[in-house]
């Protein structure tokens, strides 16, 4: 791909060191130039090292300000007529969106990602209708666009949002087998500590997972589980501090070095109904060999087998978390030990990132082929 431009648009520059550096690692090996364009933030040198050239974008990743998104279309306008790249990749609903209008209206091709629903497509009101629209229009001639589970890809389908032709399903953004290596079960010591990594908002489970936490807590006191993530709904800050208080758990704030979490915890739990792609922390759990406790919850039942690297519970309910729990804490050590090798064994043969990295390298070829021809 010697002398072919790839610009990379995404709401977030750690989201893309976190979830697409092999991806651009990829790219860059392949002698293709590589651009980023997001919010800047100190990641940014990192990238640049690594031979990437970065065009600042700013806007608020979740603001619903017309005005404000008008903004970034005329940014990525400005950008894309600019920079002239061969082939844009776009991630992160309004870099989706507005990346790919002003793809489909300077004619570059488009490569996108869609990494769960989210309540703008799944609640039945006008947002969702103007959201529609924007993506019909967004993605009428992207060229692939990856969905990260069958019920987005029908979704997609059925609201004519993109093709059979245009649609890929890739297994979620996959794990970097390397960077969250297996880890040694942790001793058995007497303890069992759990690990909630996912940003702190309703639909997440933090109400359940606070309110069984502590009732598990009062029964077993040896048990603990610990909190991470980004505050991402203000009313949960007195509550996250009325935890900590309870010695259920510590509420670690937002924390970048989520495998040292997971490496020193007995499994990891996410109780979430919310609407994901694939939730990347369980992939991160069970590559490092930890055994997952989650939700019959499309995006995250995908991750592991009941009974065999995790135990599924019901969404929405505290007292199924706390039968999980209570399931995982009577088991023997042993068995939670095979738990956790036996997740490794999945993600190695079903969620390895270079899948997706090579299906991206199949994308970009493909247009690069087309352009030759």
């Amino acid at each position: 791909m010697q002398g072919i431009s790839i610009l990379i648009l995404s709401n977030d520059v750690d989201y893309l060191y976190t979830l697409r550096l092999e991806t651009i690692e990829r790219l860059l090996q392949s002698g293709a130039s590589v651009a980023l364009s997001a919010p800047y933030n100190d990641r940014v040198e990192f990238f640049e090292k690594l031979g990437c050239t970065f065009h600042p974008v700013e806007f608020t990743p979740r603001g619903k300000n017309p005005f404000s998104n008008l903004g970034v279309l005329l940014k990525y306008f400005r950008l894309i007529k600019q920079t002239k790249p061969d082939v844009v990749l776009t991630y992160t609903i309004k870099s989706n969106i507005y990346g790919g209008l002003v793809c489909r209206i300077l004619k570059v091709p488009q490569i996108a990602n869609m990494t769960g629903l989210g309540k703008a497509l799944m609640d039945e009101n006008l947002v969702q209708k103007v959201v529609l629209t924007l993506l019909r229009v967004a993605f009428k001639k992207a060229r692939t666009v990856f969905l990260q589970n069958a019920r987005d890809l029908q979704y997609f389908l059925d609201h004519r949002i993109t093709t059979k032709e245009q649609s890929v399903l890739i297994p979620g953004s996959g794990v970097n087998l390397a960077r969250h290596p297996l880890e040694p079960y942790p001793e058995d010591d007497g303890s069992i500590r759990l690990i909630y990594i996912a940003r702190i908002i309703k639909d997440k489970g933090i109400e359940e997972m606070m309110a069984a936490a502590k009732a598990i807590h009062q029964k077993y006191p040896y048990f603990s589980c610990d909190i991470a993530g980004f505050i991402g709904e203000a009313v949960y800050e007195p509550q996250l501090a009325d935890y900590s208080a309870s010695e259920a758990g510590k509420y670690l704030g937002f924390q970048k070095d989520i495998h040292s979490l997971i490496k020193k915890s007995h499994a990891v739990v996410l109780p979430s109904y919310h609407l994901e792609g694939i939730a990347n922390v369980l992939l991160e759990g069970a590559s490092a060999g930890r055994p997952v406790l989650s939700t019959d919850h499309i995006g995250c039942r995908d991750t592991f087998d009941d009974g065999v690297s995790g135990i599924m519970f019901a969404p929405r309910s505290v007292e199924a978390l706390v039968e999980a729990i209570e399931k995982f804490i009577h088991l023997p050590y042993d068995q939670k030990q095979a738990m956790g090798l036996a997740g490794r064994k999945k993600v190695e043969r079903e969620f390895d990132r270079e899948i997706i990295v090579n299906e991206y390298m199949k994308a970009v070829a493909k247009i690069v082929g087309q352009k030759a021809e």
